[in-house]
């Protein structure tokens, strides 16, 4: 490892918008398709709507921070250099735990698929082999992660298309709503707006990679250009997959009742519209989405782990520094490799809940932020421009965050809180060896 920065091409506009893709995992639609559908009483695309809508504000807050600045770190940067370098640490702290459990979760998908697929090669095997390629590739350069995950997030799209041709000729032939041009998915009689407003907050979740890019600024071209667009570009790729392929999905089944299991949908989704064979090969375009959206996790978390390095939140000479051949945050990306590994022991339900908990935290950070850097900080706040983008916009952001909050799970909360916890302790202990060390030095 050395201390200095090494020159290496960076990414350009889409290669940083296919590694947000990648991190959305947009087959993720057809694995929380069935739970929505029970919430909503079938409106999934409306939740959606919704929480696209929501994601959108939050993703503005990001693109005008990423304007002003081309030191990466998203909500962690933002919320320190608006509030202050405490309320960054906790900021961080809190984004970090989404950022590491989020590689978690694809090592823990990709084994139940894997051992699905070969039920002769155990789980646990599946899911170390897994993380150890997904490791070994986040060791090589950012250019080489971004055109792979290209090549593993155009397939899955591709046969979503497929699927979405074979839900129309199925649609009207016994199967669904009887035409595919309604609005039924959207208006289907029910007008509660509560069990919307739920579903939206378990789907805002698929949409962390307009957060996740951010993090990526030092290895991006021109990056006060191209972060905003790709942070406003991924957000809105994000929301058209997922409205498109719940549309088609909902046209097909109006309701979950078909579902013997509504909480892993997938498998009996694709089997009712397009048979076995259909099924087989869907499952893995599944492990290939899976596949790229862990590469893509795994390059964020390891990028936010060194910029906190680099901080002197973790250590500086581990973390901080970038392999000097390599180009890339060697100690972070294998640390990041060793907690993936923790899916052996742990199960998907358990991990899901502890992730919404530092994603809404980031979010509300970063629209408090906009109001405390700009209105605040830098007194924009003449005309009636400033007053809405600086004032009003954000505490509408913060609003429909907080709608989210309500929604929160209770494990994930105490699970979070606990998480802010040790925050809290490795703070106090970090500035008390400080003083410490400034008293030595005194004497």
């Amino acid at each position: 490892m050395e201390k200095t920065q090494v020159s290496f091409k960076k990414m350009s506009l889409w290669q940083v918008v296919i590694l947000g893709v990648a991190y959305m995992t947009p087959m993720v639609v057809f694995d929380t398709f069935g739970i929505v559908s029970g919430i909503t009483d079938g409106r999934v695309p409306l939740a959606y709507i919704f929480a696209l809508v929501a994601m959108l504000l939050t993703a503005f807050s990001y693109a005008r921070f990423s304007r002003q600045t081309e030191k990466p770190g998203s909500a962690y940067t933002y919320t320190a250099e608006s509030c202050g370098a405490k309320a960054g640490f906790f900021v961080g702290w809190c984004s970090l735990l989404d950022y590491i459990l989020l590689p978690l979760v694809n090592a823990l998908l990709a084994g139940i698929y894997l051992e699905a697929v070969i039920p002769s090669v155990p789980y646990w095997m599946w899911v170390t082999l897994f993380a150890g390629l997904v490791t070994l590739i986040n060791c090589f350069r950012i250019n080489f992660l971004a055109n792979l995950s290209l090549v593993f997030v155009i397939a899955p799209l591709l046969l979503m298309v497929l699927f979405i041709y074979l839900v129309i000729r199925g649609v009207g032939e016994g199967q669904g709503y009887e035409h595919v041009l309604t609005l039924a998915p959207l208006f289907n009689g029910d007008s509660s707006i509560l069990p919307l407003i739920a579903g939206a907050s378990i789907l805002c979740f698929s949409f962390l990679g307009f957060d996740a890019v951010t993090t990526m600024s030092h290895e991006t071209q021109d990056p006060k250009r191209t972060i905003p667009r790709a942070v406003m570009l991924t957000t809105l790729a994000g929301g058209i997959i997922f409205l498109t392929a719940s549309w088609f999905i909902q046209l097909y089944f109006p309701s979950n009742v078909r579902f013997n299991n509504p909480d892993e949908a997938l498998p009996e989704i694709v089997l009712y519209v397009g048979g076995a064979l259909f099924q087989s090969v869907f499952l893995c375009a599944q492990i290939m989405n899976t596949f790229a959206s862990g590469l893509a996790t795994h390059a964020s978390a390891s990028r936010l782990i060194h910029i906190m390095g680099k901080d002197g939140i973790f250590h500086r000479e581990t973390f901080g520094q970038v392999h000097s051949k390599l180009g890339t945050p060697l100690y972070a990306v294998l640390l990041v490799g060793l907690i993936s590994l923790t899916a052996i022991a742990l199960d998907l339900a358990t991990v899901v809940s502890m992730i919404s908990f530092g994603a809404l935290i980031a979010f509300t950070a970063v629209n408090f932020s906009v109001f405390v850097k700009f209105y605040v900080r830098d007194q924009q706040r003449h005309g009636m421009k400033n007053i809405f983008l600086n004032l009003i916009l954000p505490f509408i952001s913060v609003g429909v965050i907080m709608c989210l909050w309500f929604n929160l799970e209770r494990s994930a909360l105490l699970f979070g809180c606990g998480w802010l916890s040790v925050g809290i302790v490795i703070f106090l202990y970090k500035k008390l060896k400080k003083q410490n060390i400034v008293i030595g030095n005194a004497y």
